[in-house]
């Protein structure tokens, strides 16, 4: 069975970090990308990061540049995503998500080239 866990979302101040987790299994981690997404209500699910670290290949998006790091331990098939510098317009609950070899992109990655998600875990950033 295949599975993605999120966890580490919380509720923090502007300015403020948290390292999101994601514990993947049923599926074979090193040949798939993994991306965060994020989604608030009412719009679209949005691309935040995807690593493939066998490729040494990491995207982030331009919201979250300089700000977001995302990395990988393979040996444990988890990805982390390390979030500071947090606004207000990072509120969202963020989804972690695998991507097969025939459709992994290393850049501006769409839902759609995902098969297997997460369950979400929710990010608030108080102002």
């Amino acid at each position: 069975e295949v599975q993605l866990v999120e966890s580490g979302g919380g509720l923090v101040q502007t300015g403020g970090s948290l390292t999101l987790s994601c514990v993947a299994s049923g599926f074979p981690f090193d040949d798939y990308g993994i991306g965060w997404f994020r989604q608030v209500p009412g719009k679209e699910r949005e691309a935040v990061s995807c690593i493939k670290d066998v490729e040494n290949s990491r995207w982030y998006a331009d919201p979250v540049k300089g700000r977001f790091f995302i990395s990988s331990d393979n040996a444990k098939k988890t990805v982390f995503l390390k979030m500071n510098s947090l606004t207000p317009e990072d509120t969202a609950v963020y989804y972690c998500a695998a991507s097969p070899p025939s459709k992994y992109s290393d850049w501006d990655p769409e839902p759609e080239e995902y098969d297997f998600w997460g369950q979400g875990t929710q990010v608030t950033v108080s102002s």
